[in-house]
């Protein structure tokens, strides 16, 4: 049985731990597509393999150097990476299955970008014609998310730990990344991927609601 097969079958079987240990081995072969694929499918009607699309996503440093490839400020590969993470894992249900994963969240990431360049257009004009390449639409942040849903607590209480408690100290408590890192004894490099993914989760179970996030 091959990798695929395995990771397939760990899913059906709601094996997470095996499923999570065979889809992040993937994440720096040439089989990472198939496995996104794979999770993007189940995704459909299993909120752990969303969980699994979010880590093996952030965890394959595409979405980053997709990011880093069309912006040169460090500060902002940051916050559009995370953008673009959200967006991807509220909408993996467009995803229609036609071509690759990575190619469809290129174009997400696109639209982060020109999300975020047009917000930069005061210091930093962006001519009609790189606008109109792609069809801007703001990605969602917690802060807002959190403002305006009522069902943000269920989704962050439905979590894993590893990402809800970062992520609770950081947008409901309001808590520094160094703080975050100190009380949990994680690194702040760490600290932040635990919160952009759980972030992502987030969203992406709101989604699953009927909350149309407008991505």
């Amino acid at each position: 049985m091959g990798e695929l097969e395995e990771l397939e079958a760990a899913l059906r079987a709601a094996d997470v731990r095996t499923a999570r240990r065979l889809s992040l081995g993937m994440t720096g072969t040439d089989r990472l597509d198939d496995a996104l694929a794979l999770l993007a499918r189940q995704s459909r009607q299993d909120p752990a393999a969303v969980d699994l699309l979010v880590e093996v996503l952030d965890a394959s440093g595409v979405i980053r150097r997709f990011a880093r490839a069309a912006l040169l400020d460090h500060a902002a590969v940051d916050d559009v990476s995370q953008d673009a993470l959200i967006s991807a894992a509220a909408s993996i249900g467009s995803y229609d299955g036609r071509g690759k994963v990575t190619t469809w969240v290129h174009s997400i990431v696109r639209r982060r970008v020109v999300d975020h360049l047009r917000r930069q257009r005061a210091t930093a004009p962006l001519t009609d014609e790189a606008i109109e390449t792609v069809e801007a639409a703001p990605g969602p942040r917690m802060s807002s998310l959190i403002a305006t849903r009522a069902s943000v607590q269920a989704a962050l209480e439905a979590l894993p730990e590893l990402y809800r408690l970062p992520v609770v100290m950081r947008d409901l408590e309001g808590q520094a990344y160094a703080d975050i890192s100190q009380a949990l004894g994680r690194p702040t490099g760490t600290v932040k991927a635990q919160i952009s993914r759980g972030r992502a989760m987030v969203a992406a179970r709101l989604r699953g609601e009927g909350g149309g996030l407008g991505l």
